[in-house]
């Protein structure tokens, strides 16, 4: 074999070693993906409701005793904190956390509200007094509980955190304990993903 031949050869061999390098993980990747039924994991830290349920709003009261109005969830992603029948300061602590989680979206922030959902029990002014730009709603009578019937049984009784998008529809859900950082995590593709709200 002439020096010629030998160095076609080589050449070529390097080529199709180059080419094996791109070629068999895109293979790989597409068997994977269109014959063997694997999915990548999405990775979400909630509980996604799917298909997402636009609420309804009825038999919700404002802070300051005015009905809340049907749009009350629309414009802006909410961050509802259900705190069911009792405020007490595992309640004020969750609205720390959703606090900081609001906090820790920086220019994303101003795109998220919090929102406070009870039946009544937490009307106490002192309790309220460090979130001026807390929505509260009050769930009141047959109305209010059947509001409350839209959301998914309650993770952990009375204290669930749940994510409503700017149309007003509930998205996600979560246990109250220890969800802050894959809430904001959840949070964060959210809006990075959309351009809503």
């Amino acid at each position: 074999m002439s020096p010629r031949d030998e160095s076609q050869r080589r050449v070529r061999r390097q080529f199709l070693l180059v080419a094996s390098l791109f070629i068999v993980p895109l293979a790989t990747a597409m068997l994977l993906y269109y014959y063997s039924g694997w999915r990548p994991a999405v990775g979400a830290h909630g509980e996604l409701v799917n298909p997402p349920r636009p609420l309804t709003v009825s038999g919700l009261m404002l802070r300051d005793g005015r009905v809340a109005p049907a749009d009350v969830f629309q414009g802006k992603w909410s961050l509802v904190h259900d705190a069911g029948a009792a405020c007490d300061e595992r309640t004020r602590a969750l609205l720390d956390e959703l606090a900081h989680v609001r906090l820790a979206l920086d220019k994303d922030s101003e795109r998220v509200r919090r929102v406070l959902l009870h039946q009544g029990a937490c009307d106490s002014v002192e309790f309220l007094s460090r979130d001026a730009d807390l929505l509260v709603l009050v769930a009141v009578g047959p109305a209010g509980k059947a509001f409350l019937s839209q959301f998914p049984p309650a993770l952990e009784a009375g204290h669930g955190i749940y994510i409503v998008d700017p149309h007003g529809n509930l998205m996600m859900a979560y246990p109250a304990a220890g969800s802050a950082r894959g809430l904001l995590k959840d949070l964060e593709r959210l809006l990075r993903l959309s351009n809503i709200g």
